[in-house]
């Protein structure tokens, strides 16, 4: 976890520095919550990359393993619902991961043309031993559920996958025209704790782009490049 009041105070020490203008509560949480949304993505790309990369046996060094860690906590199961035609996914869904059917078959994902190729032979028509899935909006909402073959099966479907970040918010009390952190009612960051630095530069560079400060944006983006150049190096 990142206090997102830690963040926030260093955000405005480095505009307020030299007199640079100020960073209202409401756009430091929206520029927040986007930085820690790229972040988070960037672990799906990294992750990628650092497969196909031979694996290092340091303890510390192992990038994928590093980034794997940084995901773990987002990592749930869930038993999912049938409605109507579909089985409706999570509500705090972002990537899934394996579908499983009686909590013992994997479930193969496919579109719509190899399910077609499926369907069409009677030697791989799916059955409950071989069970087939494609994901998409369901058909009663705009929400992502995925419709399994056989349509037969309309229970014991489960699933791993990868959940959103809680969105963050510095939550604050207006005294006297002065906005006072109010802890009770903020959210903080849910990533790493080694992610600190880099939200604050990205945060720094909305910010910069938000105020016309030019030298705030290049700061900002010196920085972030060379963090990210040190990761991948």
């Amino acid at each position: 976890m990142i206090s997102i009041d830690t963040v926030y105070q260093r955000v405005l020490a480095i505009i307020n520095k030299e007199n640079r203008g100020y960073l209202t509560p409401q756009d430091f949480n929206l520029f927040a919550n986007q930085a820690q949304l790229e972040i988070f993505e960037q672990y799906f790309f990294d992750l990628n990359q650092y497969g196909r990369i031979k694996e290092n046996n340091t303890e510390y060094a192992n990038l994928y393993k590093i980034i794997e860690e940084k995901l773990s906590k987002f990592k749930k199961e869930a038993n999912l619902t049938y409605s109507t035609d579909y089985f409706q996914l999570p509500s705090d869904f972002h990537k899934l991961g394996t579908v499983i059917y009686n909590n013992t078959v994997e479930v193969e994902k496919v579109d719509r043309k190899q399910l077609m190729d499926y369907q069409g032979s009677k030697l791989t028509q799916p059955d409950t031993l071989n069970p087939l899935y494609i994901q998409n909006a369901t058909s009663s909402s705009n929400n992502w559920g995925l419709k399994i073959y056989p349509t037969t099966i309309n229970a014991n479907i489960s699933c791993t996958y990868v959940r959103k970040p809680v969105a963050v918010e510095w939550a604050y009390t207006n005294v006297a025209g002065t906005a006072l952190y109010n802890a009770s009612n903020s959210t903080n960051f849910e990533l790493h704790e080694s992610e600190e630095v880099g939200l604050v530069f990205k945060i720094l560079l909305y910010a910069g782009l938000n105020i016309k400060e030019a030298d705030v944006i290049q700061i900002a983006d010196a920085k972030e490049t060379k963090k990210i150049t040190q990761e991948k190096s």
